[in-house]
Parts: C-alpha cells; structure tokens; sequence
C-alpha cells in the first residue's frame, strides 16, 4: 500500500476529506521523527513500540572482494510490533 491509498484509506474510515487525513498522518510521521530524534520511544499499546539503538562501529568485508573497509558507528531505528498487531497480522 503506497502513501496515497494509505491516505484515502484513512480518510474514508475516520470520515475526513483525502487533504484532512493527510495532513494528520504527515503530522502523526513528523512527531514519531522528533521524538526518536530526541532518543524518546513512541510505544502504541497493541500495536508496536518505536525506539533508537546505537550500532556500534565495526569492519565489513566487501561482497566478491577481500576489500575490508571500517563502517562507522550509527544510531538505528527498531520497531518491535505489539500482540494485538502480532496476533491480526498472523490469522
């Protein structure tokens, strides 16, 4: 599902117009970013929890070569779904 079906499918259940439902959702995306920019988590109870995990630096082997070249540390995004989405998704 793309953003656009995504965004009439939203509008059509919560009863907004297709500009309404894509301003919320624009809204709702930009305000789990800050908060993991911020290193906060954004937990939705039945549905999943958003939170950062630091990876640490490390030496990767380039595939089809020998070449090993140093990756840098980086702070990741993890999302780990809830049992109430686990459960639905696995019917």
């Amino acid at each position: 599902m793309k953003k656009a079906e995504f965004v009439q499918t939203l509008a059509q259940k919560a009863g907004l117009s297709k500009k309404d439902a894509e301003v919320a959702l624009n809204a709702t995306l930009e305000t789990i970013e800050e908060a993991l920019v911020k290193g906060d988590n954004v937990n939705f109870i039945g549905f999943g929890s958003f939170s950062t995990t630091q990876r640490a630096a490390r030496k990767a082997k380039v595939p089809g070569t020998d070449k090993v070249v140093d990756v840098p540390a980086t702070k990741a995004v993890k999302f780990k779904v809830g049992k109430q989405l686990k459960d639905a998704v696995a019917k």
